[in-house]
Formats: C-alpha cells, sequence, structure tokens
C-alpha cells in the first residue's frame, strides 16, 4: 500500500496521481503499486512540484511495516526516534484554534 500526502500540489500533478490512486481527501493519494511505479511516481512528484511539499508512506519490511520519502517542505515532517519514525508537529499547529495567539506568533 502506499499513501501520498501533498501540499501546494499543481492541478495537472494531482490529475496525474489520480490515474494511479484515489484521492479521498485533497492532496491525499492512497493505492496499491509496484515498487518500479512508485519510484517513478516520485521522481514526477520531485520534478514537477518543486515548491510543493510531499510525504510518501509505503510498506516495508522492517519492524513497522512502513518506511517514508519527504519532498520539498511540508508543514510535518518525520523523525526517527531510537529506530522509529514518528510525525513532528510544528509548535505553532499543536495551538488550539480556541487559544489566542500570543505576541510572537
Amino acid at each position: 500500500m502506499v499513501v501520498l500526502m501533498m501540499e501546494r500540489a499543481p492541478a495537472t500533478l494531482r490529475g496525474e496521481l489520480s490515474r494511479w490512486f484515489i484521492e479521498p481527501r485533497a492532496g491525499v493519494f492512497v493505492g496499491n503499486v509496484s515498487a518500479m511505479v512508485r519510484a517513478k511516481l516520485w521522481e514526477k512528484v520531485a520534478k514537477d512540484a518543486p515548491d510543493s511539499g510531499a510525504i510518501l508512506i509505503h510498506s516495508a519490511a522492517n519492524e513497522q511495516g512502513f518506511s517514508t520519502r519527504l519532498h520539498g517542505d511540508p508543514s510535518r515532517t518525520i523523525v526517527e526516534i531510537e529506530g522509529l519514525l514518528l510525525v513532528q508537529v510544528p509548535q505553532k499547529a499543536k495551538r488550539k484554534a480556541s487559544e489566542p495567539l500570543s505576541d510572537d506568533e
């Protein structure tokens, strides 16, 4: 299984990706493609969306059962801590919508 999350993706690239994946939510693509197709599509993402942020998650034979790749500047990043891949959320995104903004934001 492959999950590809795109931020600020051009409409043409989203259309191309929708040929291979379903898009259950804007910028989120899910499908089951071969490793070769996955690699070619990742190359296309890197080439056609240089200003976009992307995270690719795919099945892998490791402890967690998946592996990740990053491109550009996605709003969330993947960090490795003691061999586990975890999602790091930027500090500003952690603030609840009901909380007022501080002077430094």
